[in-house]
């Protein structure tokens, strides 16, 4: 078994325990794991954000513009540096197969939201044929989840472009097609400032749906 990250050979762990089980296949070592920095006790428990204390500062700013949109987000790791790389080569440079590596994890972290119906963030047209996929949609499919289309998207512009006032600020992208009478889990790759989840979390509410969070890999 190689690690598909760093394709560093992953040798299985023997114990007395394991001796006489199946190897179980991982996809990630243990020096990527290690860099990898998994959100155990969240800083603020509305939005997983780690360095902070209570809520947040931009959850209290949400608390006063937009109150009642969405009922809170998980996410699985911090967006260090190590992430950043990931979410370059995977997400950007079409590395598709790196997502095997937080499978695992992805589906811990999902763990009691599966009942929800996961509804993916949509690109453009031309967003989606630039990259090979929708990494939304993937990480559901990731979760063993069906990927659920509720949007449309707008416009194209890259929301990694703009400033962080511009993203808090911006016009929502996005066109509901088909409202949810049931309970809704937007799911997408980072949480950074978001704006995105509740640009859509806000027409859900609008057109009566009962509860709407968000998931995401990193925050």
């Amino acid at each position: 078994m190689r690690c598909v990250i760093c394709f560093e050979e992953i040798l299985p762990e023997v114990t007395w325990s394991t001796f006489y089980k199946p190897v179980e296949e991982k996809k990630m070592c243990s020096t990527c794991a290690s860099k990898n920095e998994k959100i155990t006790v969240p800083g603020c428990t509305a939005c997983f954000r780690m360095d902070s204390k209570g809520l947040c500062r931009d959850c209290l700013q949400w608390q006063k513009t937009s109150p009642g949109v969405l009922d809170g987000n998980k996410s699985v790791y911090a967006y260090n540096a190590f992430a950043k790389d990931f979410v370059a080569r995977w997400k950007y440079r079409g590395d598709y197969v790196l997502l095997e590596a937080l499978q695992e994890e992805i589906q811990k972290g999902l763990t009691g939201d599966r009942e929800k119906q996961a509804v993916y963030v949509p690109l453009s047209e031309e967003r989606e044929k630039e990259r090979g996929f929708n990494q939304s949609k993937a990480i559901i499919q990731a979760a063993g989840l069906q990927p659920v289309s509720l949007f449309q998207r707008k416009h194209s512009e890259k929301q990694s472009k703009r400033k962080k006032r511009d993203r808090m600020e911006a016009e929502n992208p996005f066109t509901l097609i088909e409202t949810s009478p049931d309970p809704v889990l937007i799911v997408d790759d980072i949480y950074t400032t978001g704006r995105t989840v509740r640009h859509m979390a806000s027409l859900l509410k609008a057109g009566g749906c009962p509860s709407v969070s968000s998931f995401t890999i990193f925050r």
